[in-house]
């Protein structure tokens, strides 16, 4: 077997297999040169259940107000992944199953469906009624601002955005960009809105994606990136096709040990 015949044998199980087309694996296809109005409303997210809350209080009595410092519970902010690539220890307030946090000389303290701005006026209602403290200024944070990419990216992860804020691009970016067999224009987000799971299918070739209310991420959103058809394709021609190109394969090394000399 000459080594012509040897190569169109080999190319032959090769082409059975598709390739991916160069729009598809393209960002934002239908944007061009232009000023996009920014129009997207702060939506701030409600606190939910297993939340972890950082909350301070301060005041002009500074021993008064170390009381309301002492942390709830020391609790793990994210045991999976997070963006810098290490593990943090945070020490917070875990808003229970009931959704209520315990909150130091107040007691039990509604906080699921709550924004970060309405609780923190409830405790601060809860100290004046208490007249516990003067003019108390009350910072509430979450230390477990987290959402998760899976599919057709780089990096499957869990990130925590401690900056409470990230967009779809940049949890996409963290979590290794999409690969080549990822659909641009249908990343699945699944949200929870009070108690009720809601979805929505995304398309990053689209200009519109920039004014989207989509565009931020909130807390447990959970991103998924569909395979295309030539993942889906290539995968099913490796299974029909493989033991066809093991054989070849095997064929080709009996051929060459055989015709070429020792």
């Amino acid at each position: 077997m000459t080594p012509r015949a040897l190569v169109f044998l080999l190319a032959i199980p090769l082409s059975l297999f598709s390739c991916v087309n160069a729009k598809e694996v393209t960002y934002f296809n239908d944007v061009s040169d232009a000023e996009i109005a920014y129009k997207v409303e702060d939506m701030e997210p409600v606190i939910q259940k297993n939340d972890i809350l950082s909350i301070t209080v301060s005041s002009l009595n500074t021993e008064a107000t170390q009381l309301f410092n002492a942390p709830n519970i020391p609790v793990t902010a994210n045991s999976s992944a997070v963006a810098s690539g290490t593990l943090s220890q945070a020490v917070g307030y875990l808003v229970d199953q009931e959704g209520n946090i315990q909150f130091p000389f107040i007691g039990t303290v509604k906080a699921a469906s709550l924004t970060k701005k309405q609780l923190r006026e409830k405790i601060i209602e809860g100290i004046l009624a208490k007249r516990l403290l003067l003019d108390p200024i009350v910072n509430v944070r979450y230390l477990n601002y987290k959402v998760s990419v899976l599919g057709e990216v780089g990096k499957p992860s869990v990130i925590n955005a401690p900056g409470e804020r990230i967009s779809l691009l940049e949890a996409i970016a963290f979590a290794g960009d999409l690969t080549l067999y990822a659909r641009r224009d249908n990343v699945l987000l699944i949200r929870e809105v009070s108690g009720k799971r809601m979805t929505k299918h995304i398309n990053l070739t689209d200009q519109e994606l920039f004014t989207s209310p989509y565009y931020y991420l909130q807390s447990n959103d959970v991103i998924y990136v569909t395979p295309n058809k030539s993942k889906i394709q290539s995968t099913s021609n490796a299974k029909t096709w493989l033991p066809f190109v093991i054989a070849t394969v095997t064929l080709a090394i009996v051929v060459i040990d055989r015709v070429i000399p020792q």
